[in-house]
């Protein structure tokens, strides 16, 4: 398993989010966390992306114990071995498609070079070939989550995880991105982990976990 969270448990004040949550994830495996809002997934969702502590519980991400490393060394394993995908897609305004999309690369100490190439070489597979240049402003909504799930992958995660990805996006280009995550996870073999509200998408993952009330009721 390349994830492997046990009793998971968050609580924000008195509210308890997270009621010992159990979770694994195999690699190259798409999961979908379905449920009703408050239901506990983002929560979940940001803990196994380690941009949250839960309070109790232990995440185990490619056999390492990640509740174990530093703070410095969780960024460095974040930013080189998992990527995220939002419903808003975070771009930075002032830089093109190209140059956001390389951002991540150069924070991991790839030079200049490599990571315009790979920035490049990935948004041809999204179908933007022809819009390196253009800044987030000028392209469309759908076009903006093709930059971000580039973003995502360019330093090659095992682990990408998307908090609902197509939330905003019209039912057509909705469908687009759906297939996208599935071929990208074909082409370079990440495990996807994405929270969602759309059945569609849940439909076309090879496993679907639904919560309730920060409890895993049925997979």
């Amino acid at each position: 398993m390349i994830i492997q969270a046990k009793n998971i448990e968050k609580s924000f004040g008195s509210l308890k989010v997270l009621k010992g949550i159990d979770f694994e994830a195999s690699e190259a495996e798409v999961v979908s966390i379905m449920g009703t809002s408050g239901a506990g997934k983002s929560t979940l969702l940001q803990i196994l992306g380690t941009l949250m502590t839960p309070d109790s519980g232990s995440l185990m991400i490619e056999g390492q114990d990640l509740r174990a490393l530093s703070s410095g060394a969780l960024a460095a394993f974040r930013n080189k071995r998992i990527g995220f995908v939002f419903q808003f897609h975070h771009l930075l305004p002032e830089f093109t498609a190209l140059e956001n999309v390389m951002i991540p690369a150069l924070i991991a100490g790839r030079s200049r070079r490599d990571a315009q190439g790979a920035a490049a070489e990935l948004l041809g597979e999204v179908g933007l070939s022809e819009r390196l240049a253009h800044k987030p402003a000028e392209l469309s909504g759908g076009e903006q989550q093709r930059v971000a799930i580039a973003r995502a992958l360019i330093n090659r995660p095992a682990l990408l995880f998307a908090d609902e990805p197509s939330g905003n996006l019209d039912t057509a280009t909705k469908t687009d991105i759906h297939r996208m995550f599935m071929d990208m996870r074909d082409r370079h073999g990440q495990t996807v982990v994405i929270v969602t509200h759309d059945p569609s998408l849940a439909a076309m993952s090879d496993r679907t976990v639904t919560m309730r009330d920060g409890a895993i009721v049925s997979e």
